[in-house]
């Protein structure tokens, strides 16, 4: 008996110190360009009333939840951001069409407590355990999303941002800068977050402004930049800094990673740019909890989202101010990373 007994902890303890296999985590952040559903909130843009004269309706509807749901399916994310969904009753039937698909996303929140017509929504294969919609003081502003995804008994906090369009100032931009930077500053020292979305603001914003004085109302300052604190003496922040101070607030913008040239995922009439960014701390690379996947950065560009070197946006007749064709999917590409949790 002594002697099983002292095999059985020999065997423990070679077992212990054999260290578990990571986990990699794809997370995704999409813009799906104005998914409403057919009720009426009294919050729609004129253009999705449901059947009304611009021709929202069952039919067209489901054109859009079809092609909206292969992105997702083909994709495949653990985790996606979405933004510009009408209600939770549009990302129900977003969710069960992906999983006609194949693919099942068990857990889902929206920020859906202001009468927004469009929100910022979340997607995931793993426990959302909580959740808290962080309010920009600014009249007509969406709320930000913000959960907290278990994974492997570690915990992952998630912000799914749509910031003001650049038919605001830069000043409506800083004003949802400023409420995700508090929220992130509150966070529990060494917390692993990711930040996305829409920010309607390129990852280079304080160099771009300059060419739309019409926006800058802030003498240069941006939110994107430096009041998420992207940028440092005068410079984009990169992972080098990050991993020289662990505890910096600094942040980094994965746009850094692909070569200029491939720096866009929204490209309408010739004009590129860079709405949707993920950002990152340098929490995700202190070898603790999660890490960021390095290089695995990209935005998701099948051919079928393209039509005459355009990214196939939902159509409209009269030059997008008509009826719904029934074509098309997003103006914006997804973009996603990958993650891992550390191994023990």
């Amino acid at each position: 008996m002594k002697r099983a007994f002292t095999f059985l902890a020999f065997l423990f303890l070679v077992l212990g110190s054999i260290p578990s296999h990571a986990r990699h985590i794809k997370v995704a952040t999409y813009n799906v360009q104005n998914l409403f559903d057919l009720g009426r909130e009294g919050t729609e843009y004129e253009e999705y009333i449901p059947d009304n004269p611009f021709g929202w309706n069952k039919k067209t509807a489901e054109i859009k939840y079809r092609n909206i749901s292969r992105v997702i399916k083909d994709m495949a994310p653990d985790i996606v951001g979405l933004q510009e969904i009408e209600s939770s009753r549009a990302l129900i039937l977003l969710r069960d069409r992906i999983r006609q698909r194949g693919l099942d996303y068990p857990y889902s929140e929206i920020a859906d407590s202001r009468p927004t017509a469009v929100k910022c929504a979340i997607l995931s294969r793993f426990p959302i355990v909580w959740k808290k919609e962080i309010r920009v003081h600014r009249p007509g502003a969406r709320n930000i999303l913000a959960v907290k995804v278990r994974i492997d008994d570690k915990i992952l906090y998630i912000y799914v941002n749509h910031w003001k369009s650049k038919h605001g100032p830069e000043s409506e931009r800083i004003a949802c800068a400023k409420a995700l930077r508090k929220a992130i500053d509150r966070l529990p020292k060494g917390s692993d977050f990711i930040i996305l979305g829409d920010f309607n603001s390129n990852y280079n914003e304080f160099r771009t402004i300059s060419r739309h004085p019409e926006l800058n109302d802030t003498k240069g300052i941006t939110g994107i930049n430096h009041v998420l604190l992207t940028i440092k003496d005068g410079r984009m922040v990169t992972e080098k800094d990050l991993r020289a101070d662990l505890s910096t607030r600094y942040l980094y913008n994965l746009w850094l990673e692909p070569p200029p040239h491939r720096r866009w995922s929204y490209y309408l009439f010739g004009r590129k740019g860079t709405p949707d960014s993920i950002i990152i701390p340098a929490t995700l690379y202190d070898n603790h909890g999660f890490s960021y996947v390095d290089d695995s950065f990209d935005k998701f560009a099948p051919r079928y989202l393209f039509r005459h070197h355009a990214i196939f946006q939902w159509q409209r007749a009269n030059f997008g101010r008509g009826r719904h064709l029934g074509l098309g999917y997003s103006d914006h590409l997804p973009l996603y990373a990958y993650f891992s949790t550390t191994v023990r």
